[in-house]
Formats: structure tokens, sequence, C-alpha cells
């Protein structure tokens, strides 16, 4: 049955949260991504109490089973300013409470760009800012997931190597999590579309990562080639990945536990033939 299987999109938030499952489960969202606050504002009115009971009313009563949050555009946990640093540890640690608040078990987020202190050094700062955000946050359900990127500009986290070396550096701990989007690793370079491809990127990430750190997968075709390093988002089956790769995404049998997200363009008019494209792939609806 449709609902065993984990598969939705990123739903706006037009009338409150609530509306963004609603109109989820509306297209045949089973998981829905969504922002908790306004993405480009550094602050968020903080959620009152009877809001999130009603939200996780919402919840309770619809088809959607996963949850997930995307933090703010502005923030760069691997920031070398103090003051931008002080401002994402703030805005991120808010982004923690909410959702914990709501009852959403992973934020999303982008690993952050050094900004041309270089990649070691922006890193090293990575890790620092999580394991900060840990300690102030113990206690809390809620998770970080870090993004895979496409690796523009001096953007972090476009190589498994990277990601595995920060999770190593945060002591491995269990609310740190792995997003991998589709898109932005095939800019980066690893090769979703062939098969043999496809084959090689899973395991490579399973050897470097562990595939029990893959919490979310973000399902968006590709506008530029292989290794372009550009993050531009295409309809599935419309762009440079293509089709076949989605279709062994959504039927591997190591993966079909985890939540696959839409983020593809044109939402509003868009999110509904993208999330049913995903499932029409599944060969086995169980």
């Amino acid at each position: 049955m449709r609902s065993s299987r984990l598969i939705g999109a990123h739903m706006p938030v037009n009338g409150g949260l609530p509306g963004a499952v609603t109109s989820g489960e509306a297209i045949g969202c089973t998981a829905v991504q969504l922002f908790t606050g306004n993405p480009r504002q550094w602050h968020t009115p903080a959620i009152a109490p009877e809001d999130a009971a009603a939200f996780r009313e919402t919840v309770a009563a619809s088809a959607v089973r996963f949850l997930c949050a995307h933090d703010s555009y502005l923030i760069n946990l691997a920031a070398p300013d103090a003051k931008v640093m002080a401002a994402s540890l703030k805005a991120f640690s808010r982004e923690l409470e909410r959702a914990d608040q709501l009852g959403i078990p992973w934020v999303v987020t982008h690993m952050g760009a050094h900004l041309n202190t270089g990649e070691d050094a922006g890193l090293d700062t990575l890790i620092g800012s999580i394991r900060r955000l840990l300690d102030e946050s113990e206690g809390m359900s809620a998770g970080i997931a870090l993004e895979t990127t496409a690796g523009q500009g001096t953007g972090l986290g476009y190589t498994f190597e990277q990601l595995a070396r920060v999770i190593e550096g945060v002591g491995e701990a269990e609310r740190v999590g792995v997003c991998l989007d589709t898109c932005h690793i095939y800019a980066a370079g690893y090769d979703l579309a062939s098969a043999d491809g496809y084959e090689e990127v899973v395991g490579r990430f399973d050897a470097l990562i562990g595939l029990e750190r893959l919490k979310i997968i973000h399902c968006n075709d590709a506008k530029k080639p292989l290794g372009s390093r550009v993050d531009r988002h295409e309809h599935l089956g419309q762009g440079e990945i293509g089709l076949a790769a989605f279709e062994r995404i959504v039927n591997d049998a190591r993966l079909t536990h985890i939540p696959l997200i839409v983020e593809t363009p044109e939402a509003e008019t868009m999110h509904r033939q993208n999330v049913a494209v995903l499932w029409g792939l599944v060969k086995d609806p169980v």
C-alpha cells in the first residue's frame, strides 16, 4: 500500500504550519519537508504552545508519517566572521527548538561556506558549531541532517569524505545524520545516471559514512551536467540524471525505509506531478 512508503515534497506553509501537512497530503505525500520560520530572515517569532499542539494534531490525523524541517538560507555554521557565526548559532538553535516543539525529528542544513578561509578551516569551524549546538540542545529529540551540496563557490559538503570528517569530528553523535540531494551530488561529480555509477555511489557512501546515517533523500533531477558544480534542480526525468536513477532509488531495498522528498521547481503546480512520478516508479508498494 502507498502509505507504507515515505514519499513527498517540500511544501509551502501558506496559511500556517498545518497547511504544509494538509496540502502535502492532498497531492499524495506521506512525507513532508517545510520551513518552520521565514527562511530569509534571522528572527522568527516563537511558536505558541497551542499552535504547536494544533500542528501535531493535524499531523496525527493525516496520512503524513514523516516530517523534516529545512533551516534558514542565512545560516552559515562555517562562517569565519564572528557576528555571522553568532547569528547563525542563535538562529539554528531556534530551528532545533521549533522542530522539537513540533515533533519534527530532523532539521536539514547545508554545511556552510568557508568564504575563502580554506576547506580545512571551514570544516573545523563547522565541527565546532555542531558540537556546540548538540551540547546546548542536549535532551532534545530533533537532530541535524547535513545536506550534501553541489560544491558551488566556497560551499562545503560536496564530497562524502567531507561529510565523514564532520561526523567523525562531532563524535559520531546519534543526532547527526545526512540528507543526500541527488541533484547536488550529481553536480558534484557522483554519477547516479548509469546503473554502474549508481551502485558505486551507494557503495561509496556506505563505506565512508554508513547507510545508517542516511536519514533523508532529496529527489531532484539536475539541469546541469555531471561534475558541473552548479546547483539547479529540474523536474524528475527531465534533467541530466534521468528517470532510471530515481527508479533505482525508490526500489533499492537498502533505501526503501528512507523518506524521499521532492524539491523541484514550480512547487505550486508541479510538486503534485513530481510526487506522482516517484509513486509511479515504485514496483513493490508494500
